[in-house]
């Protein structure tokens, strides 16, 4: 039995993830993750989409993206290749690098669009790599609250729900472990904390 085919449309949004094979390291230096960071800016010229954000952790990778003419398929497998022929040139490896097929979930609502994220960018903090988000330099996360330039990501998107200074509300959204966002009218979010989890809350 073939592959089931992934949900896709132009202009859909998705939460990337690509794990090392029997995961393992993806990353051994900072050379391997600015080459990734490289590769992604040729694979986004050739076949455009929009970055939303994405985070770098040394068996595995998160990205969110927005396609525009291209299935997340052909992005992917064109990017992973590419990526998997340098690893293993450069490590004299053969083999496969990555675990199976890259994973793709639809983001099929905005709340979930701020939810993914919030979890992207908290990679770093809950693996316990950094005592501060500012600190890990493979995410966007200063992009969004310090307005570090990078020009593979559009902070535009998400920041515009934010009531003004956004980043400072962002980051605040972040960093606030139970935090329910509210869409006015507006078009711009209300945050309100939370005591307990909510169940109903996708992970």
């Amino acid at each position: 039995m073939g592959r089931k085919r992934r949900a896709w449309f132009p202009g859909a949004k998705y939460h990337i993830t690509s794990r090392g094979n029997r995961k393992s390291t993806l990353f051994y230096d900072d050379g391997d993750r600015i080459k990734y960071l490289s590769l992604l800016q040729e694979t986004k010229t050739r076949f455009p989409f929009t970055l939303h954000a994405f985070c770098l952790m040394s068996n595995h990778t998160h990205l969110q993206i927005e396609t525009s003419d291209t299935s997340p398929t052909i992005i992917m497998s064109h990017f992973n290749t590419k990526f998997a022929k340098y690893f293993n040139k450069k490590y004299d490896f053969t083999g496969h690098v990555f675990e199976k097929r890259y994973g793709a979930e639809l983001l099929d609502s905005l709340d979930y669009e701020f939810d993914v994220s919030k979890y992207i960018h908290l990679n770093p903090l809950k693996a316990g790599l950094v005592d501060q988000l500012e600190d890990y330099p493979w995410s966007s996360y200063n992009a969004y609250v310090y307005g570090e330039v990078n020009k593979l990501v559009d902070t535009k998107h998400l920041l515009s729900y934010f009531p003004d200074p956004a980043s400072q509300h962002y980051e605040e959204y972040i960093k606030t472990p139970l935090m329910d966002l509210f869409l006015l009218d507006n078009r711009k979010v209300v945050m309100i904390p939370r005591k307990e989890e909510n169940p109903c809350v996708r992970k």
